[in-house]
Order: structure tokens, then sequence, then C-alpha cells
């Protein structure tokens, strides 16, 4: 089971959704647990993103905190930086 350690985007947008939409935030929390517990959780749908690399060139994945709805959520995150850590990038609607 990975570590996750979240960057100060990803904190400052969780306190954010709490704030505006407890029901989201429940929903990334939920999720978030699910990543911590098995990445390639079936309900993550978790897969990498090839545009684009983490910080130091790492591979990029993006997982679903929901489907199927308007403006669903998701979270970006990649392994590292050390060995059994998982980082979450930022946590956003998908475009």
């Amino acid at each position: 089971m990975p570590t996750v350690e979240l960057t100060r985007k990803a904190k400052t947008q969780i306190d954010e959704l709490r704030r505006v939409d407890v029901r989201k935030h429940a929903k990334v929390l939920r999720a978030l647990d699910r990543l911590a517990a098995d990445p390639r959780h079936p309900g993550l749908q978790s897969h990498d993103i090839e545009s684009f690399s983490g910080p130091n060139g790492e591979k990029l994945y993006e997982s679903y905190v929901e489907n199927h709805c308007p403006s669903a959520w998701r979270i970006l995150w990649f392994y590292g930086p050390e060995d059994g850590k998982l980082t979450v990038a930022s946590i956003n609607r998908h475009p």
C-alpha cells in the first residue's frame, strides 16, 4: 500500500471543496482512500496521461472521483518522489 502525499495545491483544493460542496468533498476523500489502498482499484479507472508529466518527469496518472456526470472530478497523481509514495498533484473537475 503506497503512502499518499498531497501537494500544497491538492490540499488547498480539498479545503476549498469542503467549504463549497460537502458531498463532492466526501467523494474525493473516498477516492483518496481507495487510491491509498490500491491505485488500480477498478472504481478509480486509473490510467496514465501521456501528454503531461510530474514535476521531475514522472508518469502522471488520472483517477476518477466520479464518472458519468457533468464536470466529473478527477485526481491527478504520480508515483514518488520516494519509493512507496504516491503524490496527488491536483484534484479538479474534468474539462
